[in-house]
């Protein structure tokens, strides 16, 4: 009966997103999610009522399903919300991307007897945040209570949260921060248009996309490009992205005069649009995970200087500069100036992170992990 169930309609997975934002994680499920047979899975996206963006109308017009939940730091109501749709709904399969607080949604996952219950990470400590780093300390020894499988975007973050043995013994599966290629491929056509309706015609231009957080190192950005502007007049810096330290941001931008030379985008629905606009991006990451922004650079052929805070794995072709922190603002202005412009060869690797390669062996995982619930198997 069990069979016949899921060759008749598709398996719905309870996908754990926490806070829509218009961040990395969200972009990584969402292209899987467009990716993945939609006669085979659908997922029930759960997300946290204090989002600052709205569910895609293009996903939820594919069959997938948006669920709202009390923020998590409301964790009573949050549990109780949760637990009540995993009781309603009778998923096989929680996938949570929730870094190490997954813990609550997989306790909620785990009382309500799901038995598949995934913890994926996305993240790494780092920088001098203090209190969050602590907690992330703590609860990452939690990570293991209610999961049954350990997911990581990157080798760094699955032997961080999971540990080394763990990793070594191939308990972590590694599913790579994939894209569409073909969303890149963008015509110069494009290109100028949204040059022009920006302002930014005939100017150098240093790119950055993601969120103004703490982990994205504005302010050191913000002191490389005034480095390159008063090297090059013509420069301007494109800001794609938003977050809590937008105001502190903009105080970053005046203290350094550059009012008129700094254009920002905010959020966008189609960030891949954005790329070839830039001659280079510059990305002084304080820590990441793996880093989405990276990867999509080299796919859209724009070199990128990064810092060495970003895993090895998402350097996929002959385009980036690698970095550390600790060496000077005009070196990293010196770098980024020199990389401009230049032709981007992917290597094998990139295949990797290609969506249409990658979105396969995610819903093969999945099946198998179906046919050991059906087989009555061990899933630990």
């Amino acid at each position: 009966m069990g069979n016949k169930q899921i060759n008749s309609e598709p398996t719905r997975i309870a996908y754990i997103i926490g806070k829509m934002w218009a961040g990395g994680v969200e972009a990584v499920v969402f292209n899987y999610y467009r990716a993945i047979d939609h006669t085979k899975f659908q997922f029930d996206f759960y997300y946290d009522a204090d989002s600052t963006v709205e569910p895609p109308q293009d996903l939820i017009d594919m069959g997938a399903r948006f669920i709202m939940l009390p923020p998590y730091q409301k964790l009573s109501a949050y549990l109780k919300e949760l637990r009540h749709h995993l009781r309603t709904e009778h998923y096989t399969i929680v996938h949570s991307h929730l870094n190490t607080l997954s813990v609550f949604p997989l306790y909620a996952a785990w009382r309500e007897h799901v038995p598949v219950r995934i913890a994926h990470n996305h993240s790494v400590p780092g920088g001098n945040e203090l209190k969050r780093n602590l907690a992330k300390q703590v609860l990452r020894r939690l990570s293991k209570l209610f999961s049954t499988h350990y997911f990581a975007c990157s080798e760094k973050a699955g032997r961080w949260m999971f540990g080394d043995k763990a990793f070594d013994d191939g308990k972590v599966y590694v599913l790579k921060n994939a894209v569409d290629f073909y969303r890149f491929h963008t015509s110069q056509s494009e290109v100028e248009d949204l040059k022009t309706q920006l302002g930014l015609s005939d100017c150098f231009i240093v790119g950055h996309i993601g969120r103004f957080t703490y982990a994205k190192n504005h302010e050191f950005l913000l002191d490389v490009f005034k480095e390159i502007n008063e090297r090059n007049s013509c420069a301007r810096l494109l800001l794609v992205g938003d977050g809590e330290l937008h105001d502190e941001i903009i105080k970053g931008i005046r203290n350094r005069g550059l009012e008129n030379c700094v254009v920002m985008r905010g959020k966008v629905q189609n960030p891949e649009k954005y790329y070839k606009l830039n001659d280079v991006i510059i990305l002084p990451s304080v820590f990441e995970g793996l880093s989405m922004t990276t990867v999509e650079s080299q796919v859209a052929g724009v070199p990128a200087v990064i810092s060495k805070a970003i895993p090895i794995e998402a350097i996929i072709s002959d385009g980036c500069i690698y970095l550390d922190l600790n060496d000077s603002v005009k070196l990293w202005a010196e770098k980024a100036v020199n990389a401009a412009n230049k032709e981007v060869h992917l290597n094998k690797s990139a295949e990797d992170y290609n969506i249409k390669t990658q979105a396969p062996k995610l819903e093969a995982w999945y099946f198998k992990a179906l046919s050991h619930v059906r087989g009555g198997y061990s899933l630990k």
